[in-house]
């Protein structure tokens, strides 16, 4: 296919053309911007999640410590009626 030359293109196809080009370099900014926030995203999550898991892990720790020092439970006795 045999290319026009920017001399022999009409006004209009120079247009279209440019906005073409325009939208691509847009699509691809968007592109990068959105990879650069789902990897964020996913760092943030990681972060939470590591967080999440120590708190769970401490108040288990917790729960166990807390059961091993507890005195032994009394029976309550009942009264006859």
């Amino acid at each position: 296919m045999v290319g026009k030359s920017d001399s022999e293109r009409s006004p209009a196809s120079l247009d279209r053309a440019r906005k073409k080009q325009l939208a691509s370099e847009e699509g691809a900014r968007t592109m990068a911007q959105f990879q650069t926030e789902a990897v964020n995203v996913r760092k943030n999550m990681e972060r939470l999640r590591a967080l999440r898991l120590a708190k769970e892990a401490q108040a288990e720790s917790d729960a166990q410590i807390a059961a091993e020092n507890a005195p032994p439970a009394k029976k309550k006795s009942r009264k006859k009626a």
